[in-house]
């Protein structure tokens, strides 16, 4: 695939708080492909010094814009103001966090292009250290699949996975070549404006998490299906974004999950089962919380 058609056809769009210098290592490896893509990075008011190195760095090129917002709009309400800003038929949403490599975005559009009912790729997450990170390749997370997770039932599912499947999908072996997956994570996903404009995506009801996962639910209600792809690797340094902030982040992520089952399972099951979840939804969010805060407070200043 010729420099040209990839240039022209890719839109990045990166959504940042708080980034610190991992917003120069996102932008810098996209730099490096050596493809200049339209990058637009949408700041959602960052109290630290990340566009000032951003701009400081990059300024100068004509493929880079920044769009500064006046407050944290949230992560769904910044990938929706750099989507009408994108010019291209295709945009990436990548974290700032995120390293990308030569082949990725190249792997991720040559899929997306070969699959005419494609609305939605994503890439291999990988941990800094090379192993692959949970999120990339995903089962839905239906209500009864999550309160297995919480009770730690799935560890059952070898002896009956109809019962206790589980809904990530990182133990099992990747194949080589892509395969349909019920949904992807957000920090890297790239989808065609056909598809975004015709499921609605992203729903700003979410400030934080979860809008990936409603994302891919539309997608699928809308007749669109949605891919990983192993060769589109990406290295993650998950939660860079959030470590200021750990309950913050955690209380979205939880309360978005609640919004995400009132929307699209409340329906199918008994309202005991369902106020049962949101139970145990917030009796994990009580345990994290604290453990997370306390990791903070324990770690070095970085």
């Amino acid at each position: 695939m010729k420099s040209q058609k990839i240039e022209n056809t890719v839109s990045i769009v990166i959504v940042n708080f708080n980034a610190g210098l991992g917003i120069l290592d996102c932008v810098s490896s996209i730099i490096e492909t050596r493809y200049p893509f339209e990058i637009i990075v949408v700041d959602n008011a960052s109290q630290d010094d990340s566009v000032e190195r951003l701009t400081a760095a990059f300024g100068g090129l004509k493929q880079l814009h920044i769009v500064q917002n006046d407050a944290n709009l949230g992560f769904a309400k910044g990938c929706n103001i750099g989507a009408r800003k994108a010019t291209s038929e295709y945009i990436l949403f990548l974290n700032p966090d995120c390293v990308i490599y030569p082949e990725t975005i190249p792997a991720l559009l040559e899929v997306l292009q070969r699959h005419p009912d494609a609305g939605m790729v994503g890439g291999m997450l990988l941990n800094p250290d090379g192993t692959e990170q949970a999120g990339g390749r995903r089962a839905m997370p239906t209500p009864w699949k999550v309160l297995v997770r919480l009770i730690g039932l799935f560890h059952l599912k070898n002896r009956c996975p109809e019962i206790f499947s589980d809904y990530l999908l990182n133990q099992d072996e990747p194949k080589d070549q892509e395969i349909e997956v019920e949904a992807t994570s957000g920090a890297c996903m790239m989808m065609s404006r056909k598809a975004m404009e015709a499921a609605g995506c992203f729903d700003e009801g979410y400030f934080l998490h979860v809008e990936d996962l409603d994302c891919c639910m539309r997608m699928q209600r809308n007749g669109f299906k949605v891919f990983f792809v192993p060769k589109a690797k990406v290295t993650h340094q998950k939660g860079a974004c959030g470590n200021d902030r750990p309950v913050f982040v955690e209380l979205h992520k939880h309360r978005g999950m609640i919004r995400f089952y009132d929307l699209y399972y409340a329906h199918q099951y008994p309202i005991l089962f369902m106020v049962l979840l949101s139970g145990a939804i917030w009796a994990h969010f009580m345990v994290v919380a604290p453990l997370k805060l306390l990791k903070q407070k324990t770690q070095p200043n970085r």
